[in-house]
C-alpha cells in the first residue's frame, strides 16, 4: 500500500490544523456549528475556497449536502474531491494549491486512509501542507487521522488504530465523552497498544500552529480535552469560542 512521499516531520510547516473530537450541535441539519465557523475563518482568505473530502462516509450524498449547506451561510467558496465516484481531478497537487481550507468529515477512519494511500492523496495533502498557507482540520475520522495513531470503530468494536498519517505525534481519540471510550483509551496506552495522546469531547479541538499546539478550545459548555499518558488521565482548561 503506497505511503506518503513526505515524512511526519515534512509537514511541520502547517500553518493550522483544527482537530475536532466531534460537533457541539447533533443532527445532520442546521446552522453551521462553532468550530466550523472557527475552522473556516482561520484562512487569511476574505472568501476561502474549502476543499471538503467525505472519503471517511464512502462520499455519502447526505454528507456532501450538509457541507453545501453549511457553505450557504459561511463565506466560501466550495468545492470537494470524491474518490468513491470517478475521479475528476487528474492533478492532485494543482487541485489542492487552489484550495485554502481543507475540511475533513467523519466516518470510517481506516477505510478513508486506504483510499487516501491508493489515490496518493495523503502525499498530495502532506505537499500542499509544506506550502504553510492552509487551513486543516475535521471532526472525528477527520481529526485522528493526522496523528500516528487513534481510537476508533473502523473494524467494528472500539480498538486501536495503529497507522494513522503521522503529522502529529501520539494517538487521538474523538468522541470521549461517550461511555467507556476514556477508559478503554486509557488502557490502550497503559498497555503500550496505543502511543500517549489526546481524548477530546464533542465540542471540543485542538488547535495546532505550525505543527505546534497552540489553543485548547470548546464550543460546548461541557466539553472537555483530556491528556492521556502512562500516568492516566489528565483534564486541560479549555478556551471557549462561541
Amino acid at each position: 500500500m503506497p505511503r506518503s512521499a513526505c515524512s511526519p516531520t515534512d509537514v511541520t510547516d502547517v500553518l493550522h490544523l483544527v482537530a475536532m473530537g466531534g460537533y457541539e450541535i447533533p443532527g445532520p441539519s442546521g446552522p453551521p456549528s462553532a468550530l466550523e465557523r472557527y475552522l473556516f475563518e482561520l484562512s487569511d482568505a476574505e472568501r476561502p475556497r474549502v476543499c471538503f473530502l467525505a472519503t471517511a462516509s464512502g462520499d455519502a450524498p447526505d454528507f456532501l449536502a450538509r457541507f453545501y449547506e453549511i457553505c450557504e451561510t459561511l463565506p466560501s467558496d466550495p468545492c470537494h474531491l470524491a474518490l468513491f465516484h470517478d475521479r475528476d481531478v487528474d492533478d492532485l497537487d494543482a487541485f489542492l494549491a487552489a484550495c485554502d481550507v481543507v475540511y475533513v468529515g467523519g466516518g470510517n477512519t481506516a477505510s478513508m486512509l486506504a483510499v487516501w494511500r491508493a489515490h496518493g492523496l495523503d502525499g498530495a495533502l502532506a505537499r500542499r501542507a509544506t506550502a504553510g498557507d492552509v487551513v486543516i482540520g475535521g471532526a472525528s475520522a477527520g481529526a485522528m487521522c493526522w496523528f500516528a495513531s487513534g481510537l476508533t470503530m473502523s473494524f467494528g468494536p472500539l480498538g486501536p488504530l495503529p497507522d494513522g498519517l503521522g503529522w502529529l505525534p501520539g494517538s487521538f481519540g474523538p468522541h470521549a465523552q461517550l461511555p467507556g471510550r476514556l477508559d478503554l483509551h486509557t488502557q490502550l496506552v497503559a498497555s503500550g497498544a496505543l502511543a500517549p495522546g489526546w481524548a477530546v469531547d464533542d465540542g471540543a479541538a485542538l488547535h495546532y500552529v505550525d505543527g505546534r499546539l497552540h489553543r485548547l478550545i470548546a464550543a460546548a459548555r461541557d466539553a472537555r480535552v483530556h491528556a492521556v499518558d502512562n500516568d492516566g488521565v489528565h483534564e486541560h482548561a479549555v478556551e471557549p469560542i462561541a
